[in-house]
């Protein structure tokens, strides 16, 4: 049988990734192209959707020049993202301002506007959550009205993911789950809360068609071919979320299957067959028809960890994580009595707390940068434990516990999650993630693919860590002062956001 090839894109917070996979099980060819996240103000998270498309086609080129047989044998695309970020397009097509992305702080006057106008139990009801700085009519109204020039020319919204299938297939659509995560769409009747909408002067027909993730929604334009070698007429899916995609990629298909995803944000998804909801947790529906996934995602993960790197210990080696590993790894766990709380951008899951701040806690003079770099890493995974402890609540039982995405690469941060959360990890430290669930995701969708399972063709490569008992000791006491960190600063949070004036407006997006 003629080996077939899929495409797939994941647009992630600080990179473009795309990959060809082969009908055989096998990766044949990746591409990464690098942007950053633009924080312009205090608790502003935005993107520059323009970049993803040109980092995209850079992708899609290199891997053309290296690989141009492969490439004339794409029989289907899948794009994935982050979600629900906001791209606002005018009547062209084009976005009016950078994307206003999913951990974005920025809207707590209108969140706090909205969860007394609104009934948030009748919201609960309907959409499997309360109002919370994730939602996108909060940022939305904020657009409306700090930068009403910028609102009259809005007339399309869509998400990050979805920007990329239009620029490819001309065709404007929301993948379901941007739908769902949005707070605004009815997730049994699968319908948009459109008084709610109105009522607010955001009119319902600013939304695509939403369309399930494995719908082939159009085709490649022609336009593409001399430029990149991806011909046109390629069947395009309406694609993933970011989050979703990864669990499927991760083999996460099964009742009680749990995953960690250490990405720029942090993602925690169960799998199960039971619509069940939480308004400490989000919900959404698997890629696997059927199947729904309780998760979380913590605003700062990675992305914390580029920040200490970066901008504090202004380091451009490209080897520093593997340095700094090796240095908090000879520290005890718990860093020395340093506490970090990783709500740098503030925080959704579970806490719901957009006035949330990153606190570094317990320092002394003998501390180094190491210990908080160990600490920084401690955190993120006190962030999952809790995230598992909520789960747990509603009366389900992970039976397995996956790691994937940038962080699953250390040795050090996977044993630190063995031993706060007391469980075996199993670890993909090559795995491509999104990139990969959502080429699969086509790939089913085409017909390559005959199974679910199938996707275990591409898991080979993994690490399992267990838990160190002595350290599972601490980390469990260290835990419970994190826990209590953030109940005692939570009212002096609340008078911190109110000492600095929130801005308006100032994106400087045309001067990019």
């Amino acid at each position: 049988m003629e080996e077939k090839i899929v495409l797939g894109i994941d647009i992630g917070t600080t990179a473009v990734k795309v990959i060809l996979i082969s009908s055989e099980g096998r990766i044949v060819a990746e591409s990464n192209q690098a942007h950053d996240l633009i924080s312009l103000h205090p608790g502003w998270a935005e993107e520059d959707a323009r970049r993803w498309w040109t980092n995209t086609l850079a992708g899609i080129r290199d891997i053309d020049s290296r690989c141009p047989e492969l490439m004339k044998k794409v029989c289907c695309i899948g794009v994935s993202g982050m979600v629900p970020a906001i791209v606002m397009l005018d009547g062209e097509g084009e976005p009016v301002r950078y994307s206003i992305q999913q951990n974005d702080a920025r809207a707590t006057d209108q969140i706090d506007r909205l969860k007394e106008e609104i009934n948030q139990e009748e919201l609960y009801a309907l959409t499997g959550g309360v109002t919370n700085q994730q939602h996108i009519l909060p940022r939305m109204l904020w657009v409306k009205e700090n930068e009403p020039e910028v609102w009259e020319k809005v007339q399309t919204v869509c998400g990050s993911y979805d920007y990329i299938a239009y620029k490819l297939s001309g065709v404007k659509t929301l993948e379901i789950n941007w739908a769902v995560e949005s707070g605004a769409f009815d997730i049994r009747k699968r319908c948009w809360l459109s008084g709610q909408l109105e009522k607010y002067g955001v009119p319902e027909t600013l939304f695509p068609p939403v369309n399930d993730s494995m719908k082939i929604i159009g085709c490649t334009l022609p336009d593409f071919e001399e430029e990149t070698g991806l011909a046109g007429g390629i069947p395009l899916i309406a694609g993933s979320a970011d989050h979703v995609a990864s669990t499927l990629a991760a083999g996460i298909i099964d009742e009680g299957d749990l995953l960690i995803k250490f990405g720029g944000a942090g993602d925690i998804l169960y799998c199960t067959e039971t619509l069940k909801t939480s308004d400490r947790l989000f919900i959404d529906y698997s890629d696997v028809p059927g199947k729904y996934l309780i998760n979380g995602c913590m605003a700062a993960s990675g992305s914390l960890v580029k920040w200490f790197t970066k901008d504090i210990c202004k380091s451009d080696d490209p080897d520093v994580l593997r340095k700094m590993d090796d240095e908090a790894a000879q520290l005890p766990p718990a860093a020395d009595g340093c506490i970090v709380l990783p709500y740098f951008l503030g925080e959704k899951t579970p806490i719901m707390d957009p006035n949330a701040r990153g606190i570094l806690y317990g320092l002394t003079l003998s501390h180094t940068p190491a210990h908080i770099f160990r600490a920084i890493l401690e955190a993120v995974i006190y962030g999952f434990r809790h995230h598992v402890e909520v789960i747990s609540e509603l009366g389900f039982s992970p039976k397995q516990i996956i790691a994937t995405n940038g962080g699953a690469k250390s040795r050090f941060w996977c044993q630190i999650a063995a031993d706060v959360l007391n469980r075996e990890i199993t670890a993909y430290p090559a795995h491509p993630g999104s990139a990969l669930g959502v080429a699969f995701l086509a790939a089913k969708a085409a017909g390559v693919f005959e199974n679910w399972s199938d996707i275990r063709l591409f898991l080979t490569e993994y690490r399992t860590f267990t838990p160190n008992p002595e350290a599972v000791r601490v980390y469990d006491k260290a835990y419970r002062i994190y826990r209590e960190l953030y109940q005692a600063l939570k009212p002096i949070n609340t008078e911190l956001t109110k000492l600095y004036e929130q801005p308006t407006g100032g994106s400087d997006y045309a001067c990019e």
